[in-house]
């Protein structure tokens, strides 16, 4: 650079020299060349000075190796073919090129093949642990000549959702901004096909940050830019150079205000958090004919409870030597936000920020009110808004990552390998499996690059990847030998190198693997493996012995004779229980004695004939479960009935069937199964309780009643606070308290009228008294909805049933099972808060509701369901608790006015802001800020 400039100059003094000899006789064409002299000076010093600040800034779809400075910013400009190697250029529509239109606009690169594409952008421009701001440019501008069509996608920042891109105007462009730490050397940027329309992306911009800076910005949060306004201007954006970190800032100007500005420069404080630029701060605005400004946003769609306001505030006129003064409090919603008086510096910048969300309201009004003696009104500068983008997704182990991309790099895979490995598990690398867990970083356990054009040795990077259980290098035309380091993979299964030109000796050690049962080798087709064809250094391996005609006829019949005797035996016992079972009875109800329970049944009981006559022999299954089959029956007046059999292949016994006896027995509650008798014969035991007409809540939500009309979200809604109102009586109405164990939505009956009842006590365990919190017992349920942390100690207490509860509610919302398809063991708990953590509500909402619902009621429903699936009992709510505010949440949705609000951010940021109101989402409940989440004032 310092060269170019060099040359630059000279030509300079040449062609003044020139001017200065010719004086005023000089040509024209001499001034052409001092002007066009000193545009290259400065866009050289232009291109020089981002460059030294470490900006880097992509323009996506220009010609390889290609760059340029844009002469409006004077800042430089390189192609994107450096950072990817997937997509295609494309130059937006001639009638959407306009001769103000940014250069790096009327190109783009657009993704029409493979789900995840991804831009890496790594050293020198990223080091790991440094803070960035992150920015992606949008311009569709009818490229395809498919305008009109529906085009969204997602954005990702590595493993983690970071926005969604929802192209409405092909003239308009779009922003998505991001304040981030690199947690590696390296940033991928990925564009997630999503099934509506070809990801396409215009530019990408990376600005280096203090760390310091924006300290809400860390290791497992990153900012994501929701708007930023310069307060005063009611025209034009400022960037770079007026912001020497190169933000965006969009006018904000409104009739309500007063626009207020300086010419005097407004310095930043000693150790500034943000490091406002003057040239926004020397604008300013105040209320009209009031005491009270206020900023006013509805909450974006998902991003409850993670909105970071920041004001930037300054007071630009000198009011010492004067009565005038300005002090003023903040509110929000109302409440006392900042503790301290606000009395703003002169010329100096000053802000009002929080290091923790806000609560969750469905509006905010931060209101900037002033004191009583004041005599002017409040004052604000810029105002920033961000949300979160969570950084929580594990992202594959580092090691492995290392070594896919050298593998990659070695033999120039051709595959769709862009972004982490294997995170997030819908988008791992084609020909992988990995391990997943919710401890540890994912693992490549398989490595599949058969058939992929593969040429010199196997590279050394194969054994990095430590925990590799199958690999397959099969028909490539691979050279060189095996290398040794592969038998230090100690998890290796099976190695095929079938059909390659490998030679040289088999590594013993590998030999030894596959003699010893640990390894499967396949090495056929190989035929310079050793010179002779044959294995090389190996020792023959040992013949085996003979075994004698005799000992064979001895290891054939002793076998079948001791399992005659255990036959014999088994058959023996058998029978003696039986006898045993149908002799020993309780008088008192005909059940077997039981040592630890004494049964004392009120309800009819039944013979196994009258079972038969009233089931019609059996004929009409409604279900199968742990104990057995249950059926249809109706009794001699017509009413219909569940008669729930005890199978003799039943994976639960007697035990846990006389308990639910004995359980319903004392429970009598409306959304509780009720007992109306049972059948105690030899072999023959049931259970005969009311009939739920409508099957259980699994089988509409996505079992057998799948075809018919899906459940509205009201009817969910019904049915969760009826199967809370069930649990409550079990924890509160029972004495001693009971805990059901097994709460699920396939053991929640539905009646008719879409009444929920809870089912299945088989597994219930109830109290020795009230006073207890926990016992001790052998851990059983079902998988998906087992309290983790009754799993992990053997404690049970009531919170396992409402961390089960929190499931179905999850269930509910989503209409997907506790673990859901296509996924290694992911429980729907994880997907949900995986995808929660993206801002989006509809997300995870099941689209069978096809919207049709309040979005506050459902993410009110949302966090209740969350906090039910705390990790820890304690954090988790009281069934009391949880039904107070699911009951405030059908008062959410009977209120719904079929009337959404008005979601926008600050996408064009050309475009001019004209009201004081940033509209976009959700209620989930309202809190009062403490001095220890509020925020903090320099």
């Amino acid at each position: 650079m310092k060269t170019v400039l060099d040359s630059i100059e000279t030509m300079l003094c040449f062609a003044m020299a020139i001017a200065y000899r010719k004086k005023k006789k000089m040509d024209s064409r001499f001034w052409w060349l001092i002007l066009l002299v000193l545009a290259m000076a400065s866009a050289g010093a232009g291109s020089q000075s981002t460059e030294a600040l470490g900006f880097l800034s992509i323009d996506c779809g220009i010609e390889p190796g290609s760059s340029y400075v844009d002469p409006l910013a004077n800042i430089s400009y390189v192609s994107d073919a450096g950072f990817i190697d997937t997509g295609v250029n494309r130059n937006i529509s001639v009638a959407y090129v306009g001769d103000v239109r940014p250069p790096r606009l009327r190109t783009l690169r657009a993704f029409p093949n493979g789900i995840r594409n991804c831009y890496t952008i790594g050293s020198p421009a990223v080091a790991q642990g440094s803070k960035y701001l992150l920015r992606a440019w949008f311009l569709y501008g009818n490229y395809d000549g498919l305008d009109g069509q529906p085009l969204a996608f997602e954005l990702h920042l590595g493993v983690n959702y970071w926005d969604r891109v929802n192209v409405t105007n092909s003239a308009s462009f779009y922003v998505s901004e991001t304040i981030t730490v690199a947690a590696a050397g390296y940033f991928s940027v990925c564009l997630v096909n999503t099934g509506t329309g070809t990801p396409f992306i215009s530019g990408i911009d990376l600005r280096p940050l203090k760390n310091i800076l924006y300290p809400a910005a860390n290791e497992w949060r990153s900012l994501v830019l929701f708007n930023r306004a310069n307060m005063g201007v009611a025209s034009g954006y400022t960037r770079y150079p007026a912001d020497p970190l190169d933000r965006l800032w969009a006018p904000w100007s409104s009739t309500n205000w007063n626009d207020v500005s300086t010419t005097f420069t407004v310095q930043n404080l000693d150790q500034d958090f943000f490091e406002a630029p003057s040239a926004i701060m020397q604008t300013a605005v105040t209320p009209i004919n009031s005491s009270m400004l206020v900023i006013r946003w509805d909450a974006f769609p998902g991003d409850v409870n993670q909105f970071f306001p920041i004001l930037h505030i300054s007071e630009i006129f000198d009011l010492s030597g004067t009565n005038q003064s300005r002090q003023f409090n903040v509110y929000l919603n109302g409440f006392r936000w900042l503790r301290d008086i606000v009395t703003p510096p002169y010329l100096y910048s000053d802000a009002i920020y929080s290091n923790v969300p806000f609560p969750s309201f469905p509006t905010y009004n931060v209101s900037l009110e002033a004191l009583s003696n004041s005599t002017l009104p409040p004052i604000l500068n810029a105002f920033e808004l961000y949300t979160t983008m969570s950084n929580t997704s594990v992202p594959s182990d580092a090691g492995d990552v290392d070594a896919m991309t050298a593998i990659k790099e070695r033999y120039r895979i051709q595959r769709n390998w862009m972004g982490d490995p294997c995170s997030p598990n819908a988008f791992v690398w084609d020909g992988l499996n990995c391990t997943y867990s919710f401890s540890t970083s994912p693992r490549v356990i398989s490595l599949n690059l058969s058939s992929s054009g593969l040429t010199g040795e196997i590279t050394k990077y194969v054994a990095s990847l430590s925990a590799l259980q199958y690999l397959d290098l099969s028909y490539n035309n691979l050279t060189g030998p095996i290398p040794n380091d592969l038998a230090n993979l100690s998890s290796l299964k099976l190695l095929d190198l079938t059909g390659n030109q490998l030679n040289g000796s088999i590594p013993s050690n590998l030999l030894e693997m596959e003699q010893n049962g640990l390894l499967t080798l396949r090495l056929d087709g190989n035929p310079h493996l050793c010179d002779n064809g044959t294995l090389c250094n190996v020792m023959p391996t040992p013949k085996k012995k003979k075994i004698s005609t005799p000992v064979i006829l001895i290891l054939c019949i002793v076998p079948v004779l001791i399992l005659l005797v255990v036959i014999a035996i088994v058959w023996r016992v058998r029978k003696t229980q039986g006898l045993t079972r149908g002799g020993s009875v309780d008088p008192q109800n005909g059940f077997p004695k039981q040592a630890d329970n004494s049964l004392r049944l009120e309800n009819r009981q039944f013979t196994y004939i009258e079972l038969q006559n009233i089931t019609n022999n059996f004929q009409k299954i409604l279900g199968k479960g742990g104990f057995g089959s249950v059926f249809h029956g109706r009794l001699e007046d017509g009413t219909q009935v569940a008669v729930k059999m005890l199978s003799q292949s039943s994976s639960q016994g007697t035990k846990e069937f006389l308990a639910e006896a004995q359980h319903l027995t004392r429970v009598h509650h409306r959304n509780l199964v009720s007992l109306v008798g049972y059948c105690n014969e030899v072999n023959h035991l049931a259970l005969v309780y009311e009939f739920m007409s409508q099957g259980t809540l699994q089988d509409h939500l996505r079992g057998r009643a799948n075809n018919d009309r899906a459940l509205s979200w009201r009817q969910r809604l019904h049915i969760a606070i009826d199967a809370a109102q069930g649990l409550e009586y079990l924890q509160k109405g029972c004495k001693p308290p009971l805990v059901h164990r097994d709460v699920k939505s396939g053991n929640i009956l539905l009646s008719e009228t879409m009444e929920a009842k809870i089912a299945d006590f088989g597994l219930s365990k109830a109290f020795l008294s009230e006073a207890n919190s926990h016992i001790s017992t052998v851990v059983v349920g079902t998988p998906g909805y087992l309290d983790p942390e009754y799993y992990n100690t053997f404690q049970l207490s009531e919170k396992s049933d409402v961390y089960s509860y929190g499931v179905v509610l999850l269930e509910l919302i989503t209409g997907l099972p506790p673990i859901v398809p296509g996924t290694e063991n992911v429980l729907l708990v994880q997907w949900v808060l995986q995808r929660l953590s993206r801002g989006i509500i509809e997300d995870v909402v099941d689209p069978k509701l096809e919207r049709e619902y309040d979005i506050n009621c459902v993410w009110k429903c949302a966090d209740i369901a969350l906090k039910c699936t705390a990790q820890r009992s304690q954090q988790r709510p009281t069934m009391t608790e949880v039904l107070i505010q699911l009951k405030e949440s059908l008062e959410l949705e009977n209120s719904h006015n079929n009337t959404g609000n008005t979601v926008t951010r600050s996408e064009n940021l050309y475009s001019e802001v004209s009201d004081v109101s940033l509209n976009s989402v959700p209620e989930i409940g309202v809190s009062r800020m403490t001095e220890m989440s509020g925020p903090t004032a320099r």
